[in-house]
This record gives C-alpha cells, sequence and structure tokens, in this order.
C-alpha cells in the first residue's frame, strides 16, 4: 500500500466524519478535503479543478436557474391549481400524481437530477400553495428519480442494456443483455418506491428546513405578477422546450449541459429572472460541495483506494454458490460505496468484478450485473454520488442527517426487494 494511498484514505474518512459532524458548512469540508488532495499529491490540478468544468456541475448550475425561472411563471400556479381541482383539493392525491410523473420521467431521461429538476418546481409550488413544508416532500422526491431509473424497457433502460451487452462479448459471455431484463428482475422496485414516497417518507422527514433558495423567492417572488406577459410566455416556452429537447438529446446529437446552459441563458435573456436573481437561484453552496465531492472521488480512484476498497469487500464473498449471498455481495458493497465515489466509477469497478467472479464460479451473470447496476446508480445518502442531491440539498435546506434520517427505511427496503426477487428471477446457478 503506498504513501498516496493512505493519505488519500486518511481524508476520505476526516472528510466524512465533518460531513457527519456537521460543525462547520459542508461546502467548506469540501473545498478544504479539495485543498488537502491536491496538497498531499492524491490529485493534480487537472483533477482538482475538473469539477468546476464538469459537464455535471455545469448542468446542475444552469438547471437550478431554468427551473427557478419556471416557477416565476402563471404556468406553475394554474397546474397546481388544475391538479388540486381534479384531486379534490387533496394535497397527497397531487403529490402522489408528481411521484407518479417522476417514475415515468425517469425511464425517459438518464439523468435523475434533470427528472428532479423538472418536477421539483410543480411540487414546490404545491408545497408553497397548500402551506405544507418542502422539505417533507423534496427529498422523497429525489429518490423517487435516482432509484427508479431504467426499470421500465424504455430509452433510459435501452441505453443501460447496451453498455452492459458490451461488457458481456468483451468478457465471453453467450448470455444476451437487453432492456426487458431491467424490468423483469426489478419491476417491483416500482411499486416499493412509489409506496414509500407517498405513505411513509414524509414521517421521517424534518419539517423546519429552510434553504437560501427559499428565502430568496420569498424576498423576490416567485409567482406570476412580477413578470410581463411577455416575459411569463417566453419562461413557459422556454421551460418546455428545454426538457423536450432534454429528452431527446440524444437523438439530437446535443449534450445535455448546453441544453441546460442555453436553456438558462433565455431565462436571463428574456427577463423572466434578472440578473441578480440568476447568480442568486444557484446554491454555490451545494456547487462547491460537488465540485469538492468529484475531486475526493477522482482521488481515490487515481490512487487506487477506490479499487483497494471494492476487491477488498468483494472478496468477502469466498467462493459461495448461494445466489443470494452473491447478490447481497454485489448489491449492498457498490450501494455503500457509491455514497462516497461517482456511480459511473463504481460501476466501473464492479461490473469487471463481477463477470470476472461469474466466470470463476460457473455463474449466470444477468442478475449480479441488474444488482451491481442498482447498488451503484441508487445512491441519496451523501451529495457526492449524483449531482440531483446537492440540487434538491440547495432546495430545500437538508444537512447530511436529514439524509440519512429520510434515506435509511428506504434503503433497507431496496436491499431485500433487489436481492430478494432479482435472484429469484435470475438466479445464479
Amino acid at each position: 500500500m503506498n504513501t498516496q494511498l493512505m493519505i488519500c484514505l486518511v481524508i476520505f474518512v476526516l472528510t466524512l466524519i465533518s460531513y457527519i459532524l456537521n460543525k462547520i458548512p459542508m461546502w467548506l469540508t469540501s473545498m478544504i478535503s479539495l485543498a488537502l488532495l491536491y496538497i498531499t499529491g492524491c490529485i493534480d490540478a487537472e483533477g482538482a479543478l475538473a469539477g468546476f468544468a464538469n459537464v455535471n456541475t455545469i448542468l446542475m448550475a444552469a438547471m437550478f436557474i431554468v427551473a427557478a425561472g419556471f416557477r416565476r411563471t402563471s404556468m406553475v400556479d394554474k397546474m397546481c391549481r388544475g391538479l388540486l381541482h381534479i384531486t379534490g383539493g387533496s394535497f397527497s392525491k397531487a403529490y402522489a400524481g408528481y411521484v407518479l410523473l417522476t417514475i415515468l420521467l425517469s425511464n425517459f431521461i438518464a439523468s435523475p437530477m434533470v427528472v428532479y429538476a423538472i418536477v421539483s418546481p410543480l411540487l414546490v409550488a404545491l408545497c408553497d400553495s397548500t402551506n405544507q413544508p418542502r422539505s417533507k416532500y423534496l427529498f422523497p422526491l429525489v429518490v423517487v428519480a435516482i432509484a427508479t431509473c431504467g426499470i421500465l424497457p424504455g430509452p433510459t433502460a435501452i441505453q443501460m442494456a447496451g453498455q452492459f451487452e458490451g461488457f458481456f462479448q468483451t468478457y465471453g459471455f453467450t448470455e444476451g443483455f437487453n432492456a426487458i431484463n431491467f424490468f423483469k428482475g426489478e419491476w417491483p422496485v416500482l411499486l416499493v418506491t412509489f409506496a414509500w414516497a407517498v405513505f411513509l417518507a414524509p414521517k421521517f422527514m424534518p419539517s423546519d428546513r429552510h434553504s437560501e433558495t427559499e428565502s430568496n423567492e420569498k424576498r423576490s417572488g416567485s409567482n406570476a405578477s412580477t413578470l410581463s406577459p411577455f416575459a411569463d410566455m417566453a419562461g413557459i416556452i422556454v421551460f418546455f422546450g428545454t426538457i423536450i429537447i432534454l429528452i431527446f438529446s440524444a437523438q439530437l446529437h446535443l449534450q445535455n449541459w448546453w441544453v441546460a446552459l442555453a436553456g438558462s441563458l433565455l431565462m436571463v435573456l428574456f427577463g423572466v429572472v434578472d440578473q441578480k436573481a440568476s447568480l442568486r437561484d444557484v446554491p454555490w453552496d451545494m456547487i462547491l460541495l460537488y465540485v469538492g465531492a468529484l475531486g475526493l472521488g477522482t482521488a481515490l480512484t487515481a490512487t487506487g483506494a477506490g479499487d483497494l476498497i471494492g476487491k477488498g469487500l468483494a472478496g468477502l464473498g469466498g467462493g459461495t454458490h448461494n445466489s443470494y449471498i452473491l447478490g447481497a455481495l454485489f448489491f449492498i458493497i457498490p450501494f455503500i460505496v457509491t455514497q462516497f465515489m461517482l456511480n459511473r466509477a463504481v460501476s466501473a469497478v464492479f461490473v469487471p468484478i463481477c463477470l470476472l467472479t461469474c466466470q470463476a464460479l460457473g455463474a449466470n451473470p444477468i442478475g449480479l450485473v441488474l444488482l451491481v447496476n442498482a447498488g451503484s446508480l441508487t445512491a441519496f445518502m451523501t451529495p457526492m454520488a449524483t449531482p440531483a442531491i446537492p440540487m434538491c440539498m440547495g432546495d430545500a435546506g437538508y444537512n447530511l442527517t436529514d439524509l440519512f434520517k429520510g434515506g435509511w427505511l428506504i434503503s433497507i427496503l431496496l436491499s431485500v426487494v433487489f436481492i430478494g426477487y432479482t435472484m429469484t428471477v435470475f438466479p445464479c446457478f
């Protein structure tokens, strides 16, 4: 074990402890961690600064402005009033409708952050109009966007299936992998996640959290009365135009970050948000938190610390031929590791380990690969693995303790459903 690897692990542990204690702002912890990683040589200047130019960082900042602009239009209030009218004035039914919408969108758009950015302005307006605290409902919404991504046989599943088919061919497996496998092996997750978000999750979330974004909206006014008719219509067109282009960005050969950036600039250009408001609408503390998290993940990968953790934990399974033990191994470990590293990096580490393990044991890899994918993508206990979480934290004012209190139950439920059901449908032997 080399010196830089050990230093990286120490910084990782200290960063995590600081996040949990929350004695200093999380963005400050993140930046201190990034500085220490650079000073100690765990990451070079390019890796340390890469987070500021990362496509997800730009996408997240731009979508904050696009969503903030949409919140100021008359369409949001009209949609909320219409939904409440349809549901007989029931907040619970209207909220359930937004959760269902999130599930559907997450299977057409591969980015949970984009899905959250689409639905969150509507849910925020619903909460504000019914005097419900945002902080009780935004975290369940973002968990739904993350946990249900790519389960239905839609564009997201087709894209991921193509990637795994390539892995199968590379490692010499004759079993085919297609988009139907996700639905066949994971469909109960849709029901469990929906039921948790609607009936259980709000009971575990705080009702007294207020974010800087919420305070800015109340100071500046977020309703359509502050907009001219032209700006109001422009905001509606820009928002829905941005969302439609994001959905079909692959077919249009456009990058998501560019589409979101263009949408945010148009919001400012057409006066939906003014220059000062647009800067206020971006929660810079969450941006810096995410940039630091990217740097930490890069350091864990570059020094081999992430690979060491993954292989060491994977070795705990030994040579067992029990499908459920193997399933638990290849879901829970990626699920834990991806809370602290980018989900793509975790998947890149564990899919090869999974396939090599299947080769050694003569196991069918489909179910285990499904669990690796589910574990490495289902990250919502920290802001490090997916930009959707810091975006949600910026909207609702959550801290790390709130994420743990809100997420522990669904983590257990997802573990049981994924491991128990997926390994029954796609056993290893």
